[in-house]
């Protein structure tokens, strides 16, 4: 579900001078990995936005770099007030990404990614709708399930339903305006960096 701020429509997004990138796929894909390593990548553009969420930072996560740690009723008075683009409820834990924060980067001519799941992509479609939409499969289900077990971060019950959500995720790819296999990583970061560029992001 989203919150529209209380002044989106002031303005017309396309008329930033960056880029809104949308980067989706299953839990197990590889998007934040691959998004690290496209970073490392010079002449581009790009800086990642850092959501906010009330879950538990997991082990090696920094408050302020991974994500914005915040406690519950924080992040629903901030929602309420319209002060997210995009916000979902995934596994019991509240995602949403500050409209602010986007805005001022576009405005810098940055190409800002957002992380984020199906849902948040296609409420951000609805209200930015020159943004890019990327989503990246990992290169089979029996994959998908082997990366999110090599974590060992989760229960059987909660890898089951991340399961459960990339099947469904996976059904709505066809959605977005480019896919990426996420068979070699290398590869991977080629062909994204390649569609940044296309699409005024530097290069």
């Amino acid at each position: 579900m989203a919150v529209e701020g209380p002044s989106s429509a002031e303005f017309s997004w396309d008329q930033l001078p960056g880029r809104l990138i949308v980067l989706s796929g299953a839990a197990g894909s590889g998007k934040s990995t691959l998004v690290e390593r496209l970073l490392e990548r010079p002449g581009l553009r790009v800086q990642v936005s850092i959501s906010s969420t009330t879950r538990q930072p997991r082990t090696g996560e920094t408050d302020g770099v991974n994500y914005d740690f915040r406690d519950r009723d924080e992040f629903e008075a901030d929602r309420d007030r319209g002060r997210f683009l995009e916000w979902a409820e995934v596994h019991g834990n509240l995602y949403g990404t500050p409209i602010q924060t986007v805005r001022e980067a576009l405005a810098r001519g940055i190409c800002l990614i957002l992380v984020i799941d199906v849902q948040g992509a296609m409420s951000v479609r609805e209200q930015v709708p020159n943004a890019l939409l990327i989503f990246v499969h990992a290169p089979d289900p029996e994959t998908l399930e082997a990366r999110l077990r090599a974590r060992g971060t989760e229960d059987e019950a909660t890898i089951l339903r991340r399961l459960e959500n990339a099947r469904r995720e996976v059904a709505l790819a066809d959605r977005y305006d480019f896919q990426i296999v996420n068979k070699d990583l290398g590869q991977a970061v080629d062909e994204l960096a390649a569609i940044l560029t296309r699409n005024h992001c530097g290069g």
